[in-house]
């Protein structure tokens, strides 16, 4: 996880001699995808599997060996990124998966971000899951995040094993150089066109979910996935709190910025567990939740095996959860289809949707389809504002969003605001230089 700013990022040492070879073995046989496995029951009559600890594990002594075996690190840049993406590849391949593995350039060296797709689904709506894959220069990563990396992995070939029939189409990704401030999920969201980023159900983060002397905190984004995870735990009877440490500064918030529902696990980086976390949680009172974070101590020996068990297997319910959910016929939908000019630097405008005819309130996950043409998206702020005056923030301003347009879905929930009444959309750009105008907008009940 990278929570330093831009400019406190780690500089990068000289590149590691060069990788080599590695005898990579096996995992627990169980990781082997049953080639003549019967076609399961109807995916939505499916609860997710267990998710075998031993599995996870052999992942990440897998990139201990990587790491060790090229100068400690699998840091952006060095050669044990490289191999342990070809480690995750190879997997996924021989499981059945599509992948493709892209480019960008950071730092002035290539990175690699991994995707693999499993067969099916509806293309139309998209579960991602992902974490990124690289380590600092300092050390071998195996928390941040060959956790998240080999949590993720393991799910996906629990799919594979389970020859799941989802009602979604099923995506997962590993990033690269997200230590260098979230480069390689930023590429490939801004590789995406507009019409394929509106295909997103949702975008699933896990970042450091092994850590030694763990929380269990989930992210507080998307209500839907906020509770499907919090469901999760309450069914363990663990208790959970909301993400604060990492809020932002992690490879959902690429997604997030584009309107991308997202949701996500994380077990506590440099903060110092409480006394009161301490009581619910178990481990150590004043002392961080991960001590050799962004150290070289940050190997096999650095990871709580319950943690990651449990953590692993909320991964695989979350995916069954939602990627197996009946699919949803389209909703009511009210739309403005005028232009409304926006000021370049100027009062915020607004346009506006009255809805009647419904009774009780508003959906707990209201759709708010926005499509602004404009020169610069990062001067602008994007409101929902309800009949009664309350504004529910759809986008901030960012000097780093340096796309143009905003066209994309948000979640909203509004349960408790009355559903009948003048809904606005209200747009405001906070700096000169760009031109744009509301094209259209919708909300969905």
């Amino acid at each position: 996880m990278n929570l330093s700013s831009a400019s406190c990022r780690p500089t990068p040492r000289r590149t590691a001699a060069a990788a080599v070879a590695l005898a990579l073995t096996g995992l627990v046989a169980a990781t082997a995808p049953a080639a003549s496995a019967a076609p399961t029951a109807p995916a939505a009559a499916l609860a997710a599997p267990d998710i075998p600890l031993a599995n996870v594990k052999a992942h990440l002594t897998q990139l201990q060996s990587i790491a060790n075996a090229n100068g400690g690190n699998r840091a952006h840049g060095r050669p044990g990124y490289k191999a342990s993406i070809d480690y995750l590849k190879a997997k996924l391949d021989a499981a059945g998966f599509t992948t493709s593995v892209t480019t960008f350039t950071s730092s002035g060296a290539t990175g690699y971000n991994l995707i693999a797709d499993w067969p099916g689904g509806d293309p139309n709506q998209i579960l991602m899951s992902g974490a990124h894959l690289d380590s600092v220069s300092s050390g071998p990563g195996i928390n941040d995040n060959g956790s998240g990396s080999a949590g993720v992995l393991e799910t996906a070939l629990a799919v594979s094993r389970a020859q799941l029939k989802p009602t979604k189409h099923l995506r997962f990704g590993w990033w690269g150089a997200e230590e260098l401030g979230l480069v390689g999920s930023k590429a490939y969201v801004n590789s995406l066109p507009a019409t394929e980023r509106s295909k997103f159900s949702g975008y699933l983060n896990f970042d450091m979910i092994g850590s030694p002397n763990p929380g269990y905190f989930v992210y507080d984004d998307d209500p839907a996935i906020e509770k499907t995870f919090k469901d999760y735990y309450a069914g363990l009877g663990v208790p959970t709190e909301i993400e604060t440490e990492g809020d932002g500064r992690s490879d959902h918030a690429n997604f997030k910025n584009v309107g991308i529902p997202v949701g996500g696990l994380f077990t506590g980086a440099s903060r110092t567990k409480t006394s009161a976390q301490a009581q619910k949680w178990g481990g150590t009172a004043g002392t961080a939740f991960d001590r050799c974070y962004h150290s070289s101590c940050d190997t096999t020996a650095n990871i709580n095996d319950t943690a990651l068990d449990r953590n692993s297997d909320a991964i695989a319910h979350a995916v069954w959860a939602l990627g197996t959910e009946p699919t949803v016929p389209p909703g009511d939908v009210h739309e403005n289809t005028t232009d409304v000019a926006v000021p370049d630097n100027g009062a915020a405008v607004t346009s506006s949707v009255t809805v009647s005819g419904r009774t009780g309130n508003a959906p707990a996950a209201l759709k708010v389809g926005v499509d602004i043409k404009h020169t610069w998206r990062g001067d602008l702020v994007v409101d929902l504002v309800a009949p009664d005056g309350t504004a529910y923030r759809l986008k901030s301003s960012s000097s780093s969003d340096s796309a143009d347009n905003v066209i994309a879905t948000y979640t909203v929930d509004a349960s408790s605001e009355a559903a009948n009444g003048t809904w606005k959309l209200r747009v405001q750009d906070i700096a000169a230089q760009d031109t744009g105008y509301i094209d259209s907008w919708k909300l969905t009940f």
